[in-house]
């Protein structure tokens, strides 16, 4: 076997806190995996202190800052979501993840529960899974008539718009994964007593409904991709390169100073 020869820059990053600890928490070393998990960490650490900076910028110019995660079931929008707050002040954000609408909420105007989601000045709300839940999930799986999704599809660029015009960042991610890595990690979910919790009913349909999420998901962005609030696709099937991938747009999409 070859002898892996190591750069001065290497040696110094496995000998940082990100890289001892890439080395130490696996049983078998392995330098070349090791050194990818320390530079990402590394990396990821750097724009982590940056968003610091983004958040107090926010909060200091009152600021309202919406971010839209989207994306198939175990694609990692959690996962990107908690590596982007981990540490920023949590009072002046909020994660968001509605349950299914009561009876009330049913009878509402569709937006309306996510608009009393909304930032109020200084604030950064995270939207896991969010109003386009109407655009895919929901006419999928049958939760909601087929025109109340085309009167969805014909409001929602114009309640982005409106969002905008409010002073308000709009940032829309939509993670994408292969129906392999999909299966994959439903089997690692089911696998885990930590977290079988996540996998519902409309977890277990996503593999046979595969195709008629993908129909749906691109006449989303065939309609919803506008000029005021274009999607960023992010290639999720490698989770920490799709985690950086967000926290960057982030901070180049916000003019924090």
């Amino acid at each position: 076997m070859s002898k892996l020869e190591l750069t001065e820059e290497q040696v110094a990053l496995l000998n940082s806190k990100e890289g001892l600890y890439s080395l130490l928490r696996n049983k078998k070393v392995n330098l070349t995996k090791s050194l990818e998990e320390a530079a990402y960490r590394d990396e990821l650490k750097k724009k982590q202190e940056k968003l610091i900076r983004l958040q107090n910028w926010v909060i200091e110019n009152d600021k309202k800052v919406v971010i839209v995660f989207e994306g198939r079931d175990a694609a990692g929008k959690g996962g990107a979501i908690r590596r982007i707050t981990e540490y920023i002040n949590p009072r002046h954000f909020r994660i968001v993840a509605l349950n299914i609408p009561t009876d009330d909420e049913r009878k509402q105007w569709f937006f309306q529960r996510y608009i009393n989601q909304l930032p109020k000045p200084g604030e950064i709300v995270f939207f896991d899974r969010s109003w386009y839940n109407r655009a895919i999930v929901e006419p999928v799986n049958g939760f909601c008539t087929n025109q109340e999704y085309e009167v969805f599809m014909s409001q929602v660029n114009d309640f982005e718009k409106m969002l905008i015009q409010s002073d308000t960042h709009l940032i829309k991610f939509y993670f994408s994964i292969t129906k392999a890595e999909q299966a994959k990690r439903f089997k690692d979910i089911q696998n885990s007593p930590m977290k079988r919790w996540k996998m519902t009913a409309v977890d277990r349909r996503a593999q046979e409904l595969w195709d008629e999420y993908s129909k749906y998901k691109e006449r989303m962005f065939e309609v919803t991709n506008s000029a005021h609030a274009p999607w960023l696709i992010i290639d999720a099937n490698q989770k920490s390169q799709a985690r950086l991938e967000a926290v960057t747009h982030v901070l180049e999409k916000i003019p924090y100073s």
